[in-house]
C-alpha cells in the first residue's frame, strides 16, 4: 500500500487505518458520526493525499484538456477551478476531476485515487494520437493534499491569511509560506465552506504547525479535529455529491448523474473550444428523449438503512438500484441515492426499497439533502 506524508499524524491521533484503493488511509478516529457533526458544526481536517495531482503544461495543454474534459477549459481564468467529467466514447464517465488553471498553458488536475493511472494513460493516448505537445507531470507522490472543512474554518484561515477568506468558491491562490509554496483552493467535498491545500510532501510538518497554530486537535472542544473517510462519505452523500464507483462509472450515462452543469454540450462552438470525447453520443441520447434512468435522492421511512445494490421498486416492478446510502447524522433519517426509471424520478414519488428480509417505503427527495446555512 501507498502511504501519505501524514501517516504519523493519523497514528498519533489513533486513526483506524484501512486499505483504500491501494492507499493506507484513516477510516475514522473517534467515530464517523462524531466526526461528521464536527465538520457540520465547526471544522474537520482531512488527509486527501491519495487523490491524484497531475500537471499538464505546454503548447497544447489547453486543447488536450478541452478534448478530454466535458467543461469548457478555454473560458477558465487563471486562478479558477472547474469541476468536470472525463467521458468515454459512449458518454459513460471515466472519472470526475477538478481542473485548476495555473497559467495560459498550465493546468493542475485533481483525479480520484482509483482512477489516476487510468486517466493519465487516457489523456496521454489522446495527446499522442493527435501529436499534441503537452508535458504530463504526475506530482501525486511529491505532494500532499489536505482539506479543512466546516463553518468556522474561514475564521481560522483568516488568522494566517487575509487573502484566502476573500477567495470566491472554486478559486485558488498560491501562497508563499517561508520556503514552500501552497496551493489553496476554496473547494471541498462535504457541502461545507472550507479549503483544500496542496503542498510539498517534505513541508507537511512545518505547514501543519503554521496552519493549525494554537489548535490542539485532541481537545474535546477543538475548533478543528481530524476526520476520516467514513465521515467524508456521509458528508458528501448529504450534500448530494456523486462518487465514482457509485453514482459515476464507465457504464453510467453522464446525462443520468445529476451533474448536467458539468456538461458543456455546445462548447465546440465557443472560441477556441473543442468537442469533448463522448459529446456526440450524449447529444444523440439527449435528442432521443434523454437517458432511461435518472439519479435521485431518497428519504426512507423508519430507521433501517439501504445499501448499494438494493433494488428500488414501484409496486412489484423493479425500477432502479441504490448507489449510496446511510443514516444521515445531520437529519436523523435514512437517506440514499440511486438510479430509477425516468418516469419514477419526480420529486415526491413514493417507491419502496427491498432490504432483503423486508421492504421500506421511500420518497424521491430533491438533492442535496443538506445545504449549509449562509453565514
Amino acid at each position: 500500500m501507498h502511504t501519505t506524508p501524514l501517516r504519523s499524524f493519523h497514528l498519533d491521533h489513533h486513526g483506524k487505518m484501512v486499505d483504500f484503493t491501494g492507499w493506507e488511509m484513516p477510516m475514522m478516529y473517534t467515530g464517523i458520526h462524531e466526526e461528521h457533526h464536527q465538520v457540520r458544526t465547526s471544522g474537520g481536517f482531512f488527509d486527501v493525499s491519495h487523490m491524484g495531482r497531475v500537471v499538464f503544461s505546454g503548447r497544447h495543454a489547453r486543447r488536450l484538456l478541452e478534448r478530454v474534459c466535458t467543461r469548457s477549459i478555454s473560458s477558465m481564468q487563471i486562478g479558477q477551478c472547474r469541476y468536470s467529467l472525463v467521458c468515454n466514447e459512449h458518454g459513460g464517465v471515466k472519472d470526475d476531476v477538478i481542473v485548476m488553471r495555473r497559467d495560459d498553458d498550465e493546468f493542475l488536475v485533481v483525479i480520484n485515487a482509483s482512477n489516476r493511472e487510468k486517466i493519465i494513460k487516457h489523456i496521454e493516448d489522446v495527446r499522442d494520437t493527435n501529436d499534441w505537445k503537452c508535458k504530463v507531470d504526475d506530482q501525486t507522490f511529491k505532494t500532499a493534499m489536505i482539506a479543512i472543512q466546516g463553518p468556522k474554518v474561514m475564521d481560522l484561515i483568516g488568522k494566517v491569511s487575509k487573502e484566502v477568506p476573500t477567495l470566491k468558491r472554486y478559486r485558488f491562490t498560491v501562497k508563499n509560506l517561508l520556503v514552500m509554496k501552497l496551493i489553496v483552493s476554496r473547494t471541498g467535498y462535504t457541502g461545507e465552506d472550507g479549503v483544500e491545500i496542496i503542498l510539498p510532501s517534505s513541508a507537511v510538518g512545518m505547514a501543519m504547525k503554521m496552519l493549525l497554530k494554537d489548535i490542539d486537535m485532541s481537545k474535546d472542544d477543538a475548533l478543528i479535529k481530524p476526520a476520516g473517510l467514513g465521515a467524508r462519505d456521509s458528508l458528501r452523500l448529504e450534500a448530494g455529491m456523486p462518487l465514482y464507483g457509485h453514482e459515476l462509472g464507465e457504464d453510467i450515462c453522464a446525462l443520468s448523474c445529476g451533474v448536467d452543469f458539468a456538461l458543456s454540450m455546445e462548447k465546440d462552438q465557443e472560441e477556441r473550444g473543442e468537442a469533448f470525447i463522448g459529446m456526440d453520443a450524449l447529444k444523440k441520447i439527449r435528442d432521443n428523449g434523454g437517458p432511461d434512468t435518472q439519479l435521485v435522492g431518497l428519504t426512507l421511512d423508519g430507521k433501517r438503512t439501504a445499501r448499494q445494490g438494493h433494488q428500488i421498486k414501484q409496486g412489484d416492478d423493479v425500477v432502479g438500484t441504490i448507489t449510496s446510502a446511510c443514516m444521515s447524522p445531520t437529519l436523523g433519517v435514512p437517506i440514499a441515492m440511486g438510479f430509477v426509471k425516468r418516469e419514477c424520478a419526480e420529486e415526491g414519488t413514493t417507491l419502496s426499497i427491498d432490504l432483503g428480509r423486508a421492504a421500506v417505503d421511500a420518497k424521491v427527495t430533491k438533492l442535496p439533502f443538506y445545504k449549509a446555512p449562509k453565514i
